[in-house]
């Protein structure tokens, strides 16, 4: 029973493992529904199942009895990029052309589904198994869109596999250790929009020229692949008093060479060729200093401050070692400049205990954006966002519990976008635009204790 479980969890995982965007940059933080009630304060300082070791192995310590624990959550998005496409080139004078540039839905729905295991050895160590992922991403225009030759489409998806062990130092303090296997896969690409008739048509341009200019929504450049990548975590907790702990967790950063192939006009020249590639991608490390505060025997806040370090991610450059060589006989190609910055998140929560068999919970969180207004892209429309969630867990029986929780995620500020880009030499292409939009998440856990 124990094995079909798992197999049928890590084949969810495989599945559907791309989300979009709604934590910073393209990372993601739906590990679990019980976290989520909360909004995911206090996770590092928790152990309310077998998935508390997602964020702090430490805290697999104060499980008793064997744990699985396994859920999704479904995220529902709402997310626009709206603005403009100018257009200059010699060959239109001194004018400048704008085109209306909105793209609606960018980013998709999706499910993000996990899995843990958890087996105290002794009354000291604990041993746990978490199947997850931490890092997603997919959005999407139509292939001909005004915008579409600054990424047409854009997808991360990660599967991370994350054997812990802890160990109880004394009836205050718990330490905890982990592995990070993580398995990748990444796509990138950019088309000619629907206005490339237009400039073929224009009267300026000669007809040599117009006669290669591509047709609408021919891919220009495609990078995809896919690699295994290795890291580490480290936790530690502080049980201060019977009422108040703290916890802190550091997750290592992960690298992959997401290995695979290159294709699209700008490479191949329009030639049936294969050219191998590789696209360099560092997932970053991240921390969480929590706490947890139990005010009366039915009421408790959780607080966390979580760190990213994005600023590990500045740029996409495509290699090139196979002895076919794109056009130009390229070794690389930057795909696309990102210059992320180390981002912050803030969260405070509250759980009250309505009855012996249910708990209920509320968050709230502030999660800042990973770039600065004159980074952001088309493909990663990141800006602030303000949780807002709350759950429940309901005791089925003795060993059955079930997490419910809902989410509601709002960008807040402003989130301007420019970017620009050569058109096969021939006219430089500018967009300016904002984003904006709000995500929701619903999420369940069932966690059974044999």
């Amino acid at each position: 029973m124990k094995k079909t479980v798992l197999t049928l969890a890590i084949s969810a995982l495989v599945v559907g493992s791309t989300a979009p965007v709604n934590a910073a940059g393209f990372q993601l933080a739906e590990y679990s529904a019980t976290g989520q009630g909360r909004a995911f304060a206090g996770e590092a300082a928790m152990a309310d199942n077998a998935s508390t070791q997602a964020r702090n192995p430490a805290m697999l310590s104060y499980l008793e009895g064997q744990q699985v624990s396994l859920g999704g959550i479904y995220v529902m998005t709402n997310v626009d990029v709206d603005g403009d496409v100018s257009l200059r080139s010699p060959l239109f004078g001194s004018a400048e052309v704008v085109i209306p540039a909105d793209g609606k839905d960018v980013a998709a729905s999706a499910l993000v589904p996990n899995f843990y295991y958890a087996n105290p050895l002794n009354e000291d160590w604990t041993l746990g198994l978490g199947v997850n992922s931490n890092y997603g991403l997919a959005t999407e225009v139509p292939a001909d869109h005004a915008a579409a030759i600054f990424g047409s489409h854009t997808s991360v998806k990660t599967v991370e596999f994350n054997p812990n062990l802890a160990y109880r130092v004394n009836d205050a303090f718990t330490l905890g250790a982990g592995a990070r296997l993580v398995y990748g896969e990444g796509e990138i690409s950019a088309s000619t929009p629907a206005w490339i008739s237009a400039i073929g048509s224009h009267p300026n341009v000669p007809a040599s020229i117009a006669a290669r200019l591509p047709s609408a929504g021919t891919q220009l450049k495609s990078m995809q692949g896919d690699d295994i990548g290795y890291g580490w975590t480290l936790g530690s907790s502080w049980q201060i008093n019977p009422s108040h702990r703290l916890g802190l967790a550091y997750h290592s950063g992960v690298e992959l060479e997401l290995a695979g192939s290159a294709a699209g006009l700008s490479y191949t020249g329009g030639q049936d060729v294969a050219i191998e590639g590789y696209l360099p991608l560092e997932l970053p490390a991240f921390a969480e200093l929590a706490s947890y505060h139990e005010l009366t025997e039915k009421l408790a806040i959780h607080t966390s401050v979580n760190w990213t370090q994005w600023s590990v991610f500045e740029r996409l450059v495509a290699h090139f070692p196979g002895d076919v060589k794109p056009v130009g006989n390229l070794e690389t190609d930057l795909v696309k400049e990102e210059n992320f910055k180390d981002n912050w998140r803030f969260a405070l929560g509250s759980s009250y205990q309505a009855s012996n068999a249910l708990l209920v919970r509320a968050g709230v969180a502030l999660d800042k954006t990973a770039v600065d207004d004159a980074h952001r892209t088309t493909t990663i429309p990141d800006s602030d966002r303000l949780w807002l969630s709350t759950g429940a867990a309901y005791q089925v029986s003795k060993n059955l519990m079930i997490d419910f929780a809902v989410t509601y995620i709002r960008s807040i500020g402003d989130a301007p976008i420019s970017e620009s880009q050569n058109l096969l030499g021939l006219a430089e292409i500018g967009f300016n635009g904002e984003a904006s939009g709000d995500v929701w998440l619903v999420g369940s856990q069932l966690s059974y204790t044999f």
